[in-house]
């Protein structure tokens, strides 16, 4: 049986740097699916295929590999922001629905299971998932979070406009009508806010732990 563990939760709430220290502990493959729009993004700017063109960018979509995930441009502010633009397409999503799901099932030989964090994880892409997580954390911390990020990247840019697109890709992720980004039904919420990288993992890992032992 492979097992699988959604994570979704709001951007830079410290869901992926949860998703892959759960991967290496419990020996299971994992998929940051926002680098999936990052990839697309990335691809649409290099090519000047505008953002907001469902189709064309549901094209490009389709030439996704896992190779193209390891791209270290897909880090960047404005490939971030493109991601969150392109991810409102019904036909973007169509098109990666199916490499999400595929991995989910099949993450590569001897892995024992998979880890999934994005947006849409516990609610579209595995409605089944056997442990559904939802990370989240205030505005201003997760703020100072990609602040401190972009600035290691060399990026110059100000905490107060950070924050500002930070709030308005919240607005966005939640309110689109494509799978907008919300807590599943029966998804364990963990707030980070006052959680050290560390704490989050223990408290990631007793819920997983006490939700397969039921199982």
């Amino acid at each position: 049986m492979n097992i699988v563990i959604a994570i979704d939760g709001t951007f830079s709430s410290g869901k992926g740097t949860l998703g892959k220290q759960l991967a290496a502990h419990y020996g299971y493959g994992y998929l940051d699916t926002g680098k999936l729009y990052r990839a697309v993004a990335n691809k649409a700017l290099a090519k000047k295929t505008p953002l907001d063109d469902g189709p064309a960018c549901a094209a490009l979509a389709k030439t996704i590999t896992l190779a193209d995930l390891d791209n270290p441009q897909l880090k960047s502010g404005p490939v971030g922001a493109g991601a969150s633009k392109i991810a409102v397409h019904p036909q973007v999503r169509a098109a990666l629905l199916d490499f999400q799901r595929g991995f989910a099932k099949t993450p590569g030989e001897g892995f024992k299971g998979s880890v999934l964090d994005g947006r849409d994880i516990g609610t579209v892409i595995c409605p089944n998932a056997n442990v559904k997580l939802y990370v989240d954390a205030k505005p201003e911390v997760r703020a100072e979070r990609r602040h401190a990020e972009l600035s290691s990247y060399g990026e110059d840019i100000s905490y107060v406009d950070i924050l500002a697109q930070l709030r308005e890709r919240d607005h966005r992720d939640m309110n689109r009508s494509e799978a907008p980004l919300k807590p599943a039904a029966n998804a364990h919420l963990l707030d980070t806010t006052n959680l050290s990288i560390d704490a989050a993992f223990e408290a990631a890992k007793s819920i997983i732990d006490a939700v397969l032992k039921q199982k």
